[in-house]
């Protein structure tokens, strides 16, 4: 085949995979997330069952992912400084970014000091919003929302809501299951 055939059957691909994927699900993708199953690719990273990974999504290193899991488009998983573990039930939006290792205090020592590496740890039924980075060494109870664009660089404990640059506490996770409900402090996100 010849590159301008390669190219011609290519884009009759996306061609037909774009209007079928308008005609079922009322979207369209990049070619790439058009042609690629997210559930095949979160099996063959050994993610648990039910998960799902978009294809733009980078992983590096150790990364453990439970059953049920939606981890969204543009991620950045890299568990290359300590390792990652998410819980199940777990949403990680698009455009989040979690990391294991930094190299602020190597470039800042003009690379006398080594770069810090510590393990990321995601409890079960957590929320993480779009555009979030989450720090190295830092763990995320059960149950928790993280609001979009924030900067996690502190743990943060079961049944939180945070949110913020850095990331504080701005209301609880009340109840479990069916009963579950957001209770916001005075001085967090309005309803």
């Amino acid at each position: 085949m010849s590159p301008d055939e390669l190219r011609d059957a290519l884009i009759a691909l996306y061609a037909a995979r774009d209007e079928e994927m308008r005609a079922r699900f009322g979207r369209s993708l990049p070619l790439d997330e058009a042609v690629f199953d997210r559930w095949q690719r979160a099996k063959q990273l050994g993610f648990g069952e039910g998960t799902s990974i978009y294809h733009s999504a980078c992983v590096f290193g150790d990364v453990k992912v439970g059953e049920h899991c939606w981890i969204g488009p543009n991620t950045l998983l890299d568990g290359s400084g300590g390792g990652i573990k998410i819980g199940s039930y777990c949403s990680i939006s698009a455009g989040v970014h979690i990391y294991t290792h930094d190299t602020m205090r190597w470039a800042l020592s003009g690379g006398r000091l080594p770069y810090r590496q510590r393990p990321v740890s995601i409890g079960s039924c957590v929320y993480v919003g779009a555009q979030c980075v989450i720090a190295s060494g830092v763990t995320i109870g059960e149950r928790c929302v993280i609001a979009a664009n924030s900067l996690v660089i502190d743990d943060v404990p079961d049944g939180t809501i945070a949110g913020g640059t850095p990331a504080r506490t701005l209301g609880e996770v009340i109840g479990s299951g069916e009963s579950v409900r957001l209770e916001w402090h005075r001085s967090g996100w309005p309803r």
